[in-house]
């Protein structure tokens, strides 16, 4: 009788995990696993070094490093860190290109879109508005703010940008959620405070650049403040990463959380749910994925409104699906925008100037945007 019992329990959990875990959901998957299959491969054979993509896939599998225990310490935790002889191997030409110069740029632009993609879903949810975004809350201009401030004059804790950048990012949002609460909130009030603390913030950083003594500095700020995957190494990929992990974890135990925040305020409270302590919190996770995202690569505008708009037109509006779609569409997004942002000036005019993959997501997130106030009459709560 036991053992019929634990049988069932079994089975319906697997339908529980086939229900939502539907043919769309792996459809979306896949097709975004591949689109950042085939981005990286265009991306790791294009640079001064030219190489093919069959040479680029033979540098990406060599053995010598994928199958080298060394190399990935080396990798996580800094070859100048003695973690148990984290040391770097001795590489080709090629294969020294791809993983130390080339690879790292695509593994943080999927850690980017993970966190753009998943921090706007949670904000809609919270809010209830499907305007919701990162950008648009004012988050991305509260923790530039505060990396930028941090680069210009604090240079000694540049370290710690992720939590720099995530209490700055908390601080706009506060004073958004502060500026548009009048016997509780609307998605049009949110909005339009999120533009006001935008503004005002990117005014500041704007400002700052008048007491930054150093060309370079003023040059890469400006660079960082479009949002560019330029330059970027291993570095930042150890730097995002254990946040990426912890927000990503965070968001999909908290999916039952955001379904019933969607129901609405009294709905989620006859249901014993503490609405504003939930929403907080689950702020705070989606403040902390977008300010890993932006410690690393700027402000990068819209993905966060986009990611989650293409995923729920796909899976639905469940988070549980919603999340993880989130979670794979993201990447595919900002690997193929970097793509554009990286080739399009040599396709457009032949040069070879790369411009900030800020600027591409921008291109496409300003008619995305147009065509959601132009296709719904009803625009805001969701």
């Amino acid at each position: 009788m036991a053992t019929e019992t634990a049988g069932s329990e079994a089975t319906t959990r697997r339908e529980r995990l086939v229900g939502w875990f539907d043919g769309s959901l792996a459809t979306l998957c896949l097709g975004s696993l591949a689109i950042v299959v085939v981005g990286g491969l265009v991306q790791v054979s294009h640079g001064a070094y030219s190489m093919s993509i069959t040479s680029a896939w033979q540098a990406v599998l060599n053995p010598d490093v994928i199958l080298n225990a060394r190399a990935w310490r080396a990798f996580v935790f800094g070859p100048t860190v003695p973690i148990l002889g984290a040391t770097m191997p001795e590489m080709g030409t090629e294969s020294l290109i791809v993983w130390n110069i080339r690879l790292p740029r695509v593994l943080v632009g999927a850690l980017v879109g993970m966190n753009l993609g998943v921090s706007g879903a949670i904000f809609q949810a919270v809010t209830r508005n499907e305007l919701a975004s990162p950008f648009i809350l004012g988050v991305s201009s509260g923790a530039g703010l505060m990396i930028l401030l941090t680069l210009v004059v604090f240079t000694g804790i540049a370290a710690f940008l992720p939590l720099i950048a995530a209490v700055g990012g908390a601080v706009a949002f506060l004073i958004v959620y502060v500026i548009a609460w009048k016997n509780g909130t609307s998605p049009v009030r949110l909005v339009l405070a999120g533009v006001i603390v935008g503004t005002v913030f990117s005014s500041l950083q704007t400002a700052l650049f008048f007491f930054a003594n150093d060309i370079g500095v003023v040059q890469s700020a400006i660079a960082w403040t479009t949002g560019s995957l330029t330059g970027t190494d291993w570095e930042q990929v150890r730097m995002a990463l254990p946040w990426t992990v912890v927000a990503m974890g965070l968001a999909l135990l908290s999916s039952r959380q955001l379904n019933v925040l969607l129901l609405g305020e009294n709905t989620a409270s006859s249901l014993g749910m503490s609405v504003e302590k939930v929403r907080f919190a689950l702020s705070g996770v989606a403040v902390l994925a977008a300010a890993a995202s932006i410690a690393v690569a700027g402000i990068v505008g819209f993905v966060g409104l986009i990611v989650p708009h293409m995923v729920r037109n796909i899976v639905g509006s469940d988070y549980r699906k919603l999340i993880v779609g989130c979670i794979f569409a993201g990447p595919a997004l900002m690997v193929a925008a970097d793509v554009g942002a990286r080739l399009g000036m040599s396709v457009l005019v032949g040069s070879d100037t790369q411009i900030p993959v800020g600027i591409v997501t921008g291109l496409i997130g300003g008619p995305y945007f147009l065509y959601l106030m132009r296709r719904q009459e009803q625009l805001g709560e969701i």
